[in-house]
């Protein structure tokens, strides 16, 4: 047994002491070997652990926008922690979205792991300690704690500027250039391209550079690109109708996103009121069909919806360039007269131009 050096022997010893201590309900070589395999992974997997102070017990979601999972996963919090662990071949992202609906990133290495400490009333002040990705994440969570909107945005793009070659500016340049209600598509341009620039040829950076482009479809005064796709009941769909109408709604939403969710509910009163002068189109990014299929039936949602199952890589999603749960198109016979407007916003675009 070569791998028994002096400085195992004394881990072992250790290990035993803690062993007695319980009982004897562990061997100690057994218990050793618990710990030891439960502190590592290998190159081809990733995982997190952490714990959170004020939630004993509950759940959130994963998701992963840059195809590290395909799916929603459902992570369990018991007695204030949980574990969870994906198997990678690359770097990338996971979503952490919380039961209050709020998100946080953790970034992910193949072979890494990572503790998480957080406060269940306080998440924008996470922890996530093992990489040098994370470490940066969280020096930039403490510098925007108390910052105003443009101050983040100035930090975001410092940041990215500094750190061009990781997977920490992708993240960023998505959400504070992208998914916001104010996106800077000339911006967000410059800085994807700065960071093709430092990094080797990258499939998935390439194809936001492409998405970045072709986000510009959605400006003010434009008209909306012609889309075909499949909604939820296996009818053709087509964005052509929607221009047809003195007033049409896109909104893209997900059953995770309270907002959203919220959103949709409120377009159905205000359909129900239009008098036939409103249309409506759906786009649901939730991992689930069958999720999507029975909130709609709960909410007797009757116009089009669109579910694919791809997420945010949904064709329609990014020929429409919305980029962000929730977000909307707002078009007025024919061209679009505004976009990502939050809740009240858009209930008062309505009211005016309906």
């Amino acid at each position: 047994m070569s791998y028994l050096t002096t400085e195992n022997i004394i881990r072992l010893r250790s290990v035993e002491h803690l062993s007695t201590l319980l009982n004897g309900y562990i061997p100690a070589l057994f218990f050793s070997m618990l710990l030891l395999s439960s502190c590592s992974t290998d190159n081809r997997h990733f995982r997190m652990e952490g714990r959170f102070r004020h939630l004993n017990q509950g759940e959130f979601y994963v998701y992963s926008p840059d195809g590290i999972i395909d799916r929603m996963d459902t992570v369990r919090v018991q007695d204030g922690r949980f574990s969870y662990s994906v198997t990678c071949d690359h770097e990338g992202t996971l979503i952490m979205v919380f039961p209050n609906f709020s998100e946080q990133p953790v970034f992910v290495k193949p072979g890494k792991s990572v503790d998480i400490k957080a406060d269940a009333s306080h998440l924008k002040e996470m922890e996530v300690s093992g990489t040098k990705e994370n470490k940066l994440m969280n020096e930039f969570r403490q510098a925007v704690a108390n910052a105003s909107p443009p101050e983040a945005i100035k930090m975001a793009e410092l940041t990215i500027r500094d750190h061009p070659a990781s997977v920490v500016s992708i993240y960023l340049l998505k959400r504070y250039f992208l998914q916001t209600a104010t996106p800077d598509y000339k911006k967000a341009n410059e800085l994807v391209t700065l960071i093709q620039q430092a990094t080797p040829p990258n499939s998935y950076i390439a194809q936001l550079a492409h998405k970045v482009k072709s986000l510009s479809h959605g400006a003010i005064g434009e008209k909306l690109p012609t889309v075909t796709a499949t909604d939820i009941n296996g009818q053709k769909v087509n964005t052509a109708t929607l221009t047809k109408a003195p007033v049409a709604v896109v909104l893209l939403w997900a059953y995770w996103n309270y907002d959203s969710m919220n959103m949709q509910r409120e377009l159905k009163r205000i359909y129900r009121t239009a008098g036939g002068k409103m249309q409506l189109l759906s786009i649901c990014i939730d991992a689930s069909k069958e999720n999507c299929q029975q909130i709609i039936k709960n909410d007797s949602i009757t116009w089009p919806t669109v579910c694919d199952g791809l997420m945010f890589d949904s064709p329609i999603v990014e020929q429409l360039g919305l980029s962000a749960v929730p977000d909307n198109i707002i078009l007025q016979n024919g061209r679009i007269v505004a976009h990502g407007l939050n809740l009240e916003e858009m209930k008062k675009e309505l009211e005016k131009i309906l």
